[in-house]
């Protein structure tokens, strides 16, 4: 055989050789890598609908950053939407799987026989604002005062404020002067001193106390302590139509247990909030710890069977027919 093509052979054998030895790295690759890839993909996908800079967002959003869902086994997707009743219709309209509501509207929506699962996210209610300095301290203070109410007239706030008024002897509708309106409308007429006090949502008097000017009167919280009820009761809470908790209580729970870690989180870590301080519109370093705190302070306890009685008593109290009230099994319990 002629040098030449002894020569050719060996260099066709190296080059065999480190081809195959390539092969071989990329077989034992993809064999480490498909497991990963096939668990990846059978990771079950819940879908949550809630308002862009809206509260929920902010522990949601951190619980992506940590990657709490994929730790508990599901993969959580955010669906922005643009006000309250897109999400409400977007719950209702099946294209999401949960959405984010008060006690007062899955009450109503289980009275017109659609049901949903009730997981707690925040026992904040609200708080009654005064400008600074104002000698407005108890209900009884609010006589013929003007008042602004964020929500409207139905909404649970207003409707526990005038049964706790109504408990000392108070008709708060004939006794005030009441003005409903959007809360940023309201804050601007308080601190224009259009308006003596303010009924509004807890981050909007959060936000407000942070810029300054304004303090609060009393809680609403204050007002259950006076109804005999539990003063932290969750009247915010993640809902999901009953049918589909049903089929899906696995996925249910680790939610909740992602969500209680998200929460854990947050409440023990101050520096985790940075992550999530764009979401909250707050470049005032005071607007920010007030939001910060406020949302703290409002983590819920875990449900158990007082508590949810003590829901069911808030609804009857707040007007809801005693005959139709949700059933205990609607409220879902943290793991």
């Amino acid at each position: 055989m002629m040098p030449s093509t002894l020569v050719l052979i060996r260099r066709f054998q190296h080059a065999f050789s480190a081809c195959a030895g390539r092969l071989r790295f990329g077989v034992l690759l993809i064999l480490a890598v498909l497991p990963w890839c096939a668990r990846a993909e059978a990771l079950p996908v819940l879908t949550l609908s809630v308002l862009q800079f809206g509260t929920p967002h902010w522990e949601l959003e951190h619980l992506k950053r940590r990657q709490l869902d994929h730790a508990n086994g599901f993969e959580l997707k955010v669906r922005l939407a643009a006000d309250v009743p897109a999400s409400r219709l977007a719950l209702s309209s099946g294209s999401v799987d949960g959405a984010v509501s008060d006690l007062p509207w899955a009450q109503a929506r289980h009275e017109a026989g659609s049901s949903y699962r009730y997981l707690p996210f925040s026992s904040q209610l609200g708080e009654v604002l005064v400008p600074t300095g104002s000698g407005v301290r108890t209900l009884a203070d609010l006589r013929g005062k003007r008042i602004g109410v964020a929500g409207g007239p139905d909404g649970l706030g207003w409707r526990l404020l005038q049964r706790a008024a109504a408990e000392q002897g108070i008709d708060l509708a004939r006794e005030a002067r009441v003005q409903y309106a959007a809360p940023p409308l309201l804050g601007q007429a308080l601190r224009r001193g259009q308006l003596d006090a303010l009924l509004t949502f807890w981050h909007f008097s959060a936000r407000m106390r942070g810029e300054g000017g304004v303090q609060a009167a009393f809680g609403l919280d204050d007002l259950l302590g006076d109804l005999q009820l539990d003063a932290q009761l969750p009247v915010l809470g993640y809902l999901f139509p009953e049918p589909w908790a049903q089929a899906n209580e696995v996925l249910l729970q680790r939610f909740a247990s992602a969500l209680r870690q998200s929460k854990h989180e947050l409440a023990t870590e101050p520096a985790y909030w940075q992550a999530i301080r764009p979401l909250m519109r707050a470049d005032d370093d005071a607007v920010f710890a007030a939001l910060r705190d406020s949302f703290v302070a409002g983590i819920p306890q875990p449900l158990d069977a007082a508590r949810i009685a003590d829901l069911q008593r808030l609804l009857v109290l707040t007007g809801s027919d005693s005959a139709k009230l949700m059933p205990a099994a609607l409220f879902q319990s943290a793991p």
